[in-house]
């Protein structure tokens, strides 16, 4: 493995000319990184590009579809910023038709990006041979975090499946405990649902309902069985959930109220932020046999345009955003684990470094639904789960039913 220390920068670099880099950028940057640890993590690029001479223009948007939203919108009107968010995936597919995106592809032959990072990522900014994004961090999905101090005072271990985590959110909430903590709004109910299929059913059966959309992995016995166990979990979840943001249900696990919480590993960075280290007040285990992780990200996407200083600038920092030191630093406070497979994660904390042993596994890469699916498809699951969820008294077999005709008119 290589230290971060000794991989030259310019590997990465990010093409561009002794005049440009002589002069001062300036960078509008729109995202949606409000929270405490995302804007912790999003200041170490800022603080990079202006040490590299530049001017960020920090355009924070709260929402992920907000702020999506308005980055389109801007580029449509031709007013674009310098550089936009989106996860990992198929979201920017339209600005890539309709040619309102630069491509990166020089930027990734030159940093070898098909070497440094995990295929799925790689494939999932690729269209039509040419890389159209800078991807910046890998996130696990499916991760569980807990609090150590309760599993302690009940004599209880972290569930390594979703039988036992029924069983043991079972004995937590006979102690008073909010067994687990829930964002209740639907894209979060979402995410718990695909945790629990990918650890109850398998790698195979996720990639079957959000991938190829097969009927018949929907009528299947695993996929029921998943459905079912997801349904039990209501009853694990306090009446307060219903409209809590993420962020707030993370805090009910830092603040002593509540047992367990399943979210990606961007919630670390509120532990972060509370001054809380993975392994002593907090734990994280993937809950199901398998062990695979569902991986997304964040990427950046430049907009087309013929204002050089505006390429210089954005040239600029898609060698920062790749930067080794840049990377650690960011993951450390963004929860995420670098999406540079080649760097030293010693430093980091023991979440990340579990993320970065289970990745150089091949076999344990899950895509994630941004990276599997078309977006007509994932809004038509959401709402199918979040119905589902909502609906304490509606079978297994209805959600089923649901899940096929979505399949169905996707197409």
């Amino acid at each position: 493995m290589l230290s971060r220390t000794c991989v030259p920068v310019l590997a990465l670099a990010l093409v561009w000319s002794t005049g440009a880099a002589a002069q001062q950028y300036k960078a509008e940057v729109l995202h949606w990184w409000t929270s405490a640890g995302e804007s912790a993590a999003v200041k170490v690029f800022a603080d990079a590009f202006a040490k590299a001479g530049g001017t960020w223009v920090d355009n924070a948007i709260a929402g992920g579809i907000n702020a999506r939203a308005a980055a389109i919108n801007r580029m449509v009107g031709g007013n674009p910023p310098t550089m936009a968010q989106f996860n990992t995936g198929k979201q920017f597919d339209e600005l890539v038709s309709n040619e309102l995106l630069r491509d990166v592809d020089a930027q990734a032959q030159a940093g070898k990006w098909r070497d440094l990072m995990p295929k799925a990522i790689v494939e999932a900014i690729t269209r039509d041979g040419k890389a159209y994004a800078v991807p910046v961090n890998v996130h696990g999905q499916n991760w569980l975090f807990y609090n150590t101090k309760i599993f302690a005072d009940a004599g209880l271990d972290p569930p390594r499946t979703f039988p036992e985590l029924l069983e043991t959110g079972e004995k937590l909430k006979a102690r008073g405990v909010i067994p687990l903590a829930l964002g209740g709004q639907p894209n979060w109910e979402h995410n718990l649902f695909r945790a629990v299929l990918v650890g109850q059913a398998g790698a195979d059966v996720f990639r079957g309902v959000y991938g190829t959309r097969d009927p018949a992995v929907a009528k299947g016995a695993r996929f029921k069985e998943a459905a079912e166990i997801f349904g039990r979990m209501r009853a694990l979840v306090d009446p307060g959930s219903p409209g809590r943001n993420w962020n707030d249900a993370a805090s009910l696990v830092i603040t002593n109220k509540a047992a367990m919480h399943f979210n990606g590993d961007w919630a670390k960075g509120e532990f972060v932020a509370a001054g809380q280290t993975a392994g002593k007040e907090y734990g994280c285990t993937i809950v199901g046999e398998s062990g695979g992780l569902v991986i997304g990200g964040d990427v950046f996407v430049f907009p087309a345009t013929g204002d050089k200083a505006v390429l210089a600038a954005q040239d600029r920092l898609a060698g920062i955003l790749l930067d080794p030191d840049a990377q650690i630093e960011f993951s450390k406070r963004k929860g995420s684990i670098p999406v540079r497979m080649d760097l030293d994660v010693s430093s980091m904390d023991a979440c990340a470094r579990k993320a970065h042993d289970v990745l150089r596994d091949p076999a344990n890469q899950i895509e994630a639904m941004e990276l599997l699916s078309i977006p007509n498809f994932s809004g038509a699951m959401q709402d199918a789960v979040t119905q589902y969820w909502n609906t304490p008294g509606m079978p297994a077999e209805a959600f089923v039913d649901k899940v096929v005709a979505a399949m169905r008119d996707a197409g």
